[in-house]
């Protein structure tokens, strides 16, 4: 990965991030659009074309025989990226990780109901169920404020 330095300084020193980086990867632009924007994105593609797609828009992110697909609205999108790096660029979002292969996004929760074994049944606002791991049930409950 990478070292994080944060210096704090005193007024009327400039704030400034700087970058310091071997090779400008997907990543290191991907970090660096969050800070100008204060968004973040996820790089998907679909027939060969690539997007960025906020955060935001994600309905939930599946991993499924090591590939990586972006569920949105209407359509289906798949990334490069691994759950755990969507985890870590989406830090501050509503994407959460609700089971070992899926993250969720929480703002896009129509309801919640018990399943069997403790897990959680989610209907979200398209329409699909995603289910909640019971590993995850409470950090889930704590996040949602249940």
């Amino acid at each position: 990965m990478f070292k994080v330095t944060i210096k704090q300084i005193d007024p009327p020193q400039e704030e400034e991030i700087l970058v310091k980086c071997h090779e400008i990867t997907d990543e290191v632009l991907s970090v660096v659009d969050k800070l100008k924007s204060g968004e973040s994105y996820i790089l998907a593609s679909r027939d060969g074309e690539t997007f960025r797609i906020p955060a935001k828009d994600v309905f939930y992110a599946e991993s499924v025989d090591n590939k990586t697909f972006i569920y949105l609205k209407q359509s289906v999108l798949d990334t490069k990226l691994k759950l755990y790096e969507i985890e870590e660029q989406s830090r501050g979002t509503k994407l959460f990780r609700c089971s070992k292969s899926m993250i969720v996004n929480i703002a896009k929760i129509r309801s919640v109901t018990s399943s069997v074994n403790g897990r959680l049944e989610a209907k979200l606002l398209n329409g699909e169920v995603v289910i909640i791991s019971r590993q995850y049930v409470s950090a889930f409950k704590k996040k949602i404020g249940m």
